[in-house]
């Protein structure tokens, strides 16, 4: 009996756990995502592809899904890239 009501607080705590991790700082990942535009701005403008760009592949993909998660629940700062 005992067993059993340790797993179930076990369980409890990964779900809790997980369900804080699902939290997005929004105006973080915002900051994050403009300083990255900023940076990879002239290069792209310069004619160099994305992949030339370092860091920048899924660091731009999450940029991406970010932005557009944001604009869809309407989040204030959101901008479409």
């Amino acid at each position: 009996m005992i067993r059993a009501g340790s797993l179930g607080l076990v369980m409890l705590a990964l779900v809790t756990s997980s369900a804080q991790a699902a939290v997005i700082d929004w105006q973080a990942e915002f900051a994050r995502c403009r300083a990255l535009r900023e940076n990879i701005a002239p290069l792209l403008q310069a004619g160099e592809g994305i992949s030339a760009v370092g860091r920048s592949n899924r660091s731009v993909r999450r940029c991406i899904w970010i932005q557009r998660i944001a604009v869809r629940k309407k989040i204030p700062g959101a901008e479409v890239w």
